[in-house]
């Protein structure tokens, strides 16, 4: 076997398309582009959405709403939740985190009062809701605002 004799397997190599190179070829006159029109001309680029010059319907339905651009992600835990905690742990945004309870340490956390707590734990958010603050410093533990 010699490196001269090694061809590609058969309809593994396709020739390119020659367009535009006269009636015979089978591809002139238009080239493959159909008729005339915005597609068949050169740089032809259609956006997502284009209806034809029709007005699009993301331009034809209303706009609602807005986004307020100085709103606070606050993450928010429930003192069911804290449960999981031993008795006496001091439970911050890290501890919150690693158990999975708040996607990220980074952001604010407010603990909110839905469930019972029985356990005296050392609580430490940046904000309380009134009940919340009164169930844990009723099982003997403490809500600090950091």
């Amino acid at each position: 076997m010699f490196l001269s004799e090694i061809s590609p397997a058969k309809g593994a190599c396709k020739k390119r398309k020659r367009v535009g190179r006269g009636p015979g070829s089978g591809h002139g006159k238009t080239a493959c582009k159909g008729e005339k029109g915005q597609k068949s001309r050169s740089g032809f680029h259609q956006y997502a959405g284009f209806e034809g010059g029709q007005m699009p319907l993301k331009r034809r339905l209303p706009k609602r709403g807005f986004t307020n651009i100085f709103a606070v992600d606050v993450q928010v835990v429930n003192l069911e939740k804290l449960g999981r905690f031993k008795a006496g742990a001091e439970v911050d945004s890290k501890a919150l985190a690693g158990e999975g309870l708040i996607a990220s340490a980074g952001r604010p956390v407010k603990v909110l009062g839905k469930g019972k707590i029985d356990k005296a734990l050392v609580v430490k958010a940046n904000a309380f809701s009134e009940s919340a603050k009164a169930a844990i410093e009723k099982a003997g533990g403490k809500a600090e605002v950091v």
